[in-house]
């Protein structure tokens, strides 16, 4: 996917993160928490997980600018295609 492995452990750590929240928002609902403070959990890990696309787009966007004589796959992304990707995240 990505040459970054840097970069692939910031994104394995910002969904494990967003993994962790997102159980304890289901836990809270099961507990019948109050309701602003499962929607502040929530947000939480919206953010958590935008971020993380965000991350994604940004560290592969070289490789999905790459020629099409040097993708292995012989496939290049066009501007349209890059831009359902960001709407996708917006």
């Amino acid at each position: 996917m990505f040459a970054d492995e840097e970069a692939i452990g910031t994104i394995v750590n910002r969904l494990r993160r967003a993994h962790g929240q997102l159980a304890g928002v289901i836990g809270m609902i099961e507990d019948g928490r109050d309701c602003k403070d499962i929607v502040t959990q929530l947000a939480a890990v919206s953010r958590a997980l935008d971020r993380a696309g965000f991350k994604i787009v940004a560290t592969g966007l070289r490789e999905c600018m790459l020629d099409d004589s040097d993708r292995p796959d012989g496939e290049n992304l066009d501007v349209e295609q890059l831009e359902k990707l960001f709407l996708a995240l917006a």
